[in-house]
């Protein structure tokens, strides 16, 4: 209740996504807001026996999510434009990582890392976290603008596909590294890998008979649902065991399912039950873990502060850079750039998993909660400011829609 309310101010009054509502309601939900004002109610709405339920309900809700997001992967985004593409994906990888080289030494100084965690382990991750991009928000934004087939959602889009891939890779060699031993290194970045080249080389081939199938018959009856869900779960255990994390799994699936009749009625069965019933679980999960009261001195809020500028000056500025160096005019490239800034829900995904494997602590979970929070929060605002309105004088720009008005025009199409 507290997401869809939260989300639809946001969305009424602020222009959000429903997405960003949702963020910042689990932080109310938490002990920063509910517990710090009326404890005995959040104690009674999320009593201890009640962490395990949420935990499983948002692992499995933010596994599905990747699942989904992997199915909206176009592979054709990668070969248009991908000389600039690369530019500002590369530029949007190296410079967080520069950044991170230079402040994660001050942060490991707070205590704010697990002290078993190297200096480069704890290094990578923080430049994972201050790299990544809300792939998916993105994606909605650039729809929603009617912008798909302009430069700047083409490239906006592809560098944010690759952008994530290298985010998401250098995770993976964080967790595989921040384990009992070299062996436990070798499983899973040998076994990961060896599962990820076996999805996309083998995976297409397999799964082929499910697309013909649900071409066939112009819809996915149960029988195939069950089985793309048991092969999801199977998938998501593969990387799980390897000692990955299991969400990798559901997004590789996804990458790999047969386009069609098949992935276009996946979203429609899937996505209502994930976005509406186990979203918020991860939302409320990840609030009930972020203290902002631990914020509770001018080193930390200096911390906070550094990060957030980092973050947007190395994220935002080094896209709009390298977008204007590969011949992208002012405008497009500052649109660029407040689009990349946006961190969402993949943030909230690489600091849990993060926090869950003991790599961070609380205090730096909340301020990079906070992080993510703000950056998101200043997408749609800003890039209405640099790109939105010159384009919408040069007929450019379509109106914001939501989801609802591309569900009515495609019944209407019908």
């Amino acid at each position: 209740m507290a997401c869809r309310g939260v989300g639809w101010l946001a969305k009424r009054y602020l222009g959000q996504p429903q997405v960003v509502g949702e963020m910042i309601a689990g932080v109310i939900l938490g002990p920063s807001l509910l517990g710090l004002f009326a404890p005995d109610i959040q104690g009674l709405l999320f009593p201890k026996e009640s962490q395990g339920v949420l935990f499983v309900g948002a692992q499995f809700g933010v596994g599905l999510y990747m699942f989904l997001v992997g199915l909206g992967f176009r592979s054709d985004h990668f070969r248009a434009n991908v000389g600039s593409a690369a530019a500002v994906s590369l530029s949007g990888m190296a410079a967080p990582f520069l950044l991170a080289i230079l402040i994660t030494p001050w942060l490991v100084s707070h205590g704010l890392f697990n002290e078993r965690l190297t200096l480069p382990q704890a290094t990578l991750f923080m430049g994972a976290c201050i790299a990544i991009t809300a792939f998916p928000m993105l994606a909605r934004i650039i729809h929603e603008r009617g912008l798909s087939g302009t430069p700047l959602g083409t490239l906006s889009l592809s560098a944010g596909a690759i952008d994530d891939a290298g985010a998401w890779a250098v995770l993976a060699i964080v967790l595989a590294t921040f384990g009992d031993g070299p062996m436990v290194a070798v499983k899973a970045i040998g076994g990961g890998g060896a599962f990820a080249i076996f999805m996309l080389t083998l995976g297409p081939k397999l799964l082929a008979p499910l697309g013909r199938r649900a071409e066939r018959m112009g819809r996915v009856d149960h029988t195939t649902l069950g089985i793309v869900l048991i092969l999801f779960l199977l998938c998501a255990w593969a990387m799980d065991a390897a000692g990955i994390h299991a969400v990798f799994g559901g997004f590789l699936l996804g990458c790999v399912m047969p386009r069609g009749v098949l992935s276009t009625e996946l979203r429609k069965q899937l996505e209502p039950f994930a976005v509406v019933v186990l979203l918020p679980m991860f939302f409320t999960y990840s609030g009930l873990h972020t203290q902002l009261t631990l914020v509770d001195n001018w080193e930390l809020a200096l911390v906070t502060v550094a990060i957030l500028g980092a973050s947007i000056l190395a994220k935002g500025g080094a896209c709009w850079a390298a977008a204007r160096l590969t011949g992208q005019d002012n405008a497009t490239a500052m649109g660029i750039g407040a689009l990349m800034n946006a961190r969402g829900l993949m943030e909230l995904i690489i600091i849990n998993i993060g926090l869950q494997k003991g790599i961070i602590g609380p205090a730096l979970f909340s301020i990079m909660v906070l992080m993510a929070i703000i950056t998101t929060l200043m997408a749609s605002p800003l890039f209405e400011l640099v790109y939105g309105r010159k384009a919408r004088a040069r007929g450019e720009l379509g109106e914001l829609k939501d989801q609802d008005s591309d569900v009515a025009e495609l019944r209407e199409a019908r």
